[in-house]
């Protein structure tokens, strides 16, 4: 094993101990925070496709039954980091703030020419903001910080032709810390802090069948499903004294219970579709919806504003290369996407929503397969034109490491 396996595996080991990225949003107070939907960078470029997309060369966690398409010679490795702008508006009040991270971090590798591996460490939800406001006699402080990452595991088959089927098992964990500070006219101050943390397992199962009309272009149809389950862990909410020197006074338990059977996740749906040509054309759109206006929500903040509705999401995407081999311009990849985001939150009766766009490029290594994924995003969330206003700029950085680790050379 060479120098250059033994760097990738002691970066793979290094960030799947790190924290995902960080959300930095008050909308990401309310729920579980902001969600993810597992696309990596390249996949971000293009709207956040992935459902029925899938490639000997590429990770495409959104749907586990393209890890079959993996070449049976190679060893992938991606991991993505974020750089984010926000500028916020509210009726007069603005602010620009900073946020990002890390992203992911994903492996995949062949295990026979029909089955496909891949396991990595993804964020599933975020949370982080900070803001104050006036009340009666005194000012209120409100934070949060937290988020649930999933560890996943997943396999893939080929089956009969055309078809692959293949499932991701995750643990899911986590902790979400919102806290309040009061603060009396009169310099008393009270902090209330809500905590949720949940250590449980999940399921999602995918399938892929791709048709092919002639040598160079084929079209494929995906799609994902994961159950509707109880979470399992722990939520408790605590009042303590802050004295004037900054130290805690007395500290009171208001409520502790048990998250299973009180927070659940809902019944997710996936389909996508996709058409290839030549291997250097790609065009997919992928519809998301999730039930989570039936979900069970226990909320045991001192009061609660928003509540749940169902989820959906278009996106639609395109990537262009224009040769496989040739000089290194030619195999730089073209990748562009919208999309549009009808959220799970509902604040006094307007759901959240945000929409964007998003291109970028991916630059191959001189001589090499591996790839720097580059883009620029920019999304726009709302609950309405009464509610805060948020605009993103996120650069998102992917690096795809493609080596070759099975082929053996001959002895001459």
């Amino acid at each position: 094993m060479n120098i250059k396996r033994l760097t990738i595996i002691a970066a793979a080991t290094a960030a799947l101990g790190a924290a995902a990225q960080t959300s930095s949003s008050p909308y990401s107070m309310f729920g579980y925070g902001i969600l993810n939907d597992n696309a990596t960078s390249a996949q971000r470029q293009m709207g956040g496709v992935g459902y029925a997309t899938n490639s000997p060369h590429n990770i495409n966690v959104m749907n586990p039954a393209s890890y079959a398409s993996i070449d049976s010679l190679t060893f992938l490795f991606d991991m993505g980091v974020d750089f984010t702008t926000i500028w916020r508006k509210e009726n007069s009040a603005t602010d620009k703030t900073y946020g990002g991270g890390l992203e992911y971090v994903t492996l995949q590798a062949p295990l026979s020419k029909r089955f496909g591996l891949s396991l990595g460490l993804l964020p599933f939800s975020s949370v982080g903001y900070s803001f104050g406001s006036s009340i009666d006699n005194g000012l209120q402080t409100r934070s949060g910080s937290g988020g649930f990452n999933q560890a996943y595991v997943g396999l893939s088959a080929k089956t009969f032709k055309g078809l692959s089927v293949g499932f991701n098992a995750s643990y899911l964990f986590g902790t979400n810390l919102a806290e309040t500070y009061a603060i009396s006219s009169d310099a008393e101050t009270s902090l209330f802090q809500r905590t949720i943390q949940v250590r449980d397992f999940r399921i999602q199962v995918g399938a892929q069948y791709t048709a092919r009309f002639d040598n160079k272009s084929s079209a494929t149809i995906g799609v994902v499903y994961s159950p509707k389950k109880t979470l399992l862990g722990h939520t408790w909410s605590t009042k303590e004294q802050v004295l004037a020197d900054g130290s805690s006074g007395d500290i009171d338990t208001l409520a502790y219970i048990s998250v299973r059977n009180n927070y659940e996740l809902p019944h997710t749906f996936g389909v996508g579709l996709s058409y290839n040509y030549d291997n250097r054309l790609t065009a997919a759109v992928d519809f998301t919806y999730q039930k989570w206006a039936d979900v069970k929500y226990t909320a045991i903040e001192l009061s609660d504003v928003a509540r749940f509705s169902d989820r959906w999401k278009i996106a639609a995407g395109m990537e262009y290369r224009p040769a496989i081999r040739g000089s290194w311009p030619k195999r730089v990849t073209y990748r562009a996407g919208v999309f549009y985001n009808k959220d799970y939150i509902n604040i006094g009766g307007s759901q959240v929503k945000d929409y964007g766009a998003a291109f970028g490029f991916g630059f191959p290594t001189p001589g090499g397969r591996s790839m720097v994924n580059l883009g620029l995003e920019y999304r726009h969330r709302t609950a309405g034109s009464n509610y805060l206003r948020e605009n993103f700029l996120n650069v998102t950085l992917g690096f795809k490491i493609n080596e070759m680790w099975f082929w053996k050379s001959k002895i001459r």
